[in-house]
């Protein structure tokens, strides 16, 4: 077959419908008995972080995906999350039934009950590295051009402390608070599942404290949903109120179980020069988040790992750089932009896997990115843009990382190309894979520099007018145009700022479209760059 996609989460359905609607040979495989699954134990407290916004006050679809944050993409737009429950942050087993709604309204290609153990490449031979072979547990083996792996971060990230084996894990502990009634308790970890779990101990534990490494991030001020959330975020209150409980600033050295189970816990505090305290508490909870399982790859095809092991290495294209035909979909990608985009999460990633299909299907079956043909002028590029911008629910989510393509080709003629990975795009255009370009425009929404270290609530701090037309830098997101000579793609020759608006309306003809036209119209007149050499 083409491709073997191996988990049916979110991503692997996701990866599944876009290869049945071009008619590629495919099987998507998973251990459990229905897709989803780790929705059914996750997150534990069982409210999902993921906005589910039911009234909008539009009628347009597409706009209407910017505050849906569960549902897939389908030509059909069904079956939406929305339709399932008007909760704003929704119980996260409405997942589990949106999921196996969504495979049986597109009848997705999954075989379940079908746990791969094993992936190797044993088909090798002088032109090229040959097929994958997967083998399940049953010793059913499946043959495969090309794998995408889609199984999200399935096992515990436990971080290299003295004594941390002894301790209770996040996926595993109880999540009755009456267990911890008059108890001190200590949480190892800063992300919404530790603070999810501290909020679930407010009311019975005596001390909870959240510990952790380097400055703690909020969402609202980040822009990245990663970061802890409003809705996890109430235990804050209780710590600066004066209330027993306390976010501690630091590394934990050591652990040390005494012999009655309670815990005594070396704490290095970064913001008191590093002093070492010894801490007494009668629970320890390790909430570090997970990571990547790649025990399943034979070590002749074993991908090489980032950010702490946690995440496969990936090329611009979602492709392991040392295991050529194996590709990454879902929240593993969030490697590429990890912790300042959204491809990590289904509102981020269901577009990122659009994406990685248009690769394949460059790459692997002679079909190009899809592409509308437009005037060689400022207004009609200056049109498409702002419609774009206006409207797009891809570049209003993957800010920053993916970003339409105008293309000016060395005969003058103009293409628009959406939602293409922005580093994709440079690689490609460097290598001929999107024809023969002169140069070329990216259009991405983009926050400011300095948006994440400025408080969004503080008057005094300096913003660029809404009604200004310089093409200055805001801080709230915006759309910003660049352009690229084609003989030296990546490096930016001239970049301009739509400036932000309250609305994300982009459409004043004196702020917006007047501004940009004057960008862009001495950029698409006059001969073209020389061709490569």
């Amino acid at each position: 077959m083409d491709y073997l996609v191996v988990g049916a989460g979110p991503a692997g359905l996701q990866a599944g419908y876009f290869l049945q609607q071009a008619g590629r040979s495919h099987l998507i495989v998973e251990s459990g008995a229905a897709p989803g699954e780790f929705f059914t134990r996750f997150p534990r407290h069982r409210t999902l972080i993921s906005i589910n916004k039911v009234h909008t006050g539009w009628d347009d679809p597409e706009l209407n995906m910017r505050t849906d944050w569960n549902s897939l993409l389908s030509d059909e737009r069904t079956p939406l999350f929305t339709a399932r429950t008007q909760r704003y942050f929704p119980h996260a087993d409405e997942m589990v039934g949106y999921l196996a709604d969504f495979a049986a309204t597109h009848r997705i290609r999954v075989r379940y009950h079908t746990r791969v153990t094993e992936i190797s490449r044993p088909f090798g031979g002088p032109d090229g590295p040959g097929d994958f072979l997967a083998r399940a547990a049953d010793g059913t083996t499946y043959r495969a051009r090309r794998i995408i792996v889609a199984t999200g971060v399935t096992r515990p990230y436990v971080p290299a402390i003295e004594g941390v084996e002894t301790v209770e894990r996040y996926d595993e502990v109880s999540v009755d608070p009456a267990g911890f009634t008059g108890q001190r308790v200590l949480i190892i970890g800063r992300a919404n599942s530790a603070f999810e779990t501290a909020d679930n101990l407010i009311e019975t534990a005596a001390v909870i404290h959240v510990a952790g490494p380097g400055s703690l991030k909020l969402a609202w001020q980040t822009h990245f949903v990663g970061h802890l959330r409003a809705v996890n975020n109430n235990f804050l209150d209780t710590y600066q109120l004066k209330l027993q409980n306390a976010v501690l600033d630091g590394n934990i050295e050591r652990i040390r179980q005494q012999p009655d189970g309670s815990y005594v816990v070396s704490v290095s505090f970064s913001r008191v020069d590093e002093v070492v305290k010894d801490i007494a508490y009668d629970r320890v909870i390790l909430a570090t988040g997970f990571r990547f399982d790649p025990s399943i790859f034979a070590p002749a095809c074993r991908p090489e790992l980032a950010v702490n092991d946690r995440f496969p290495a990936q090329t611009d294209a979602w492709e392991s750089p040392n295991v050529p035909g194996l590709y990454f979909a879902g929240t593993i990608t969030q490697v590429r932009d990890f912790k300042k985009s959204t491809s990590g999460f289904i509102h981020g990633f269901r577009y990122g896997v659009r994406a990685l299909h248009r690769i394949l299907e460059a790459r692997h079956h002679d079909r190009p990115w899809p592409a509308d043909a437009l005037p060689a002028t400022a207004e009609a590029v200056t049109d498409a843009v702002i419609a774009r911008v206006n409207r797009s629910s891809a570049l209003f989510q993957v800010f920053g990382f993916l970003g339409d393509a105008v293309l000016v080709d060395r005969d003058g003629t103009v293409r628009y190309c959406e939602e293409v990975p922005v580093d994709h795009l440079h690689t490609a255009v460097g290598e001929g894979g999107f024809g023969e370009v002169g140069s070329y425009f990216t259009v991405t929404l983009e926050y400011g520099e300095g948006h994440d270290r400025v408080n969004p609530f503080d008057i005094t701090a300096g913003r660029v007018s809404q009604q200004d037309t310089t093409g200055l830098d805001g801080r709230y997101l915006h759309p910003v145009v660049r352009v690229f000579d084609g003989s030296a793609p990546g490096k930016a020759t001239a970049e301009h700022h739509l400036t932000e608006n309250l609305e994300n309306e982009w459409d004043s003809e004196e702020v917006h479209r007047a501004p940009l036209r004057t960008f862009l119209r001495p950029r698409l007149t006059g001969p073209a760059p020389a061709a490569r050499p």
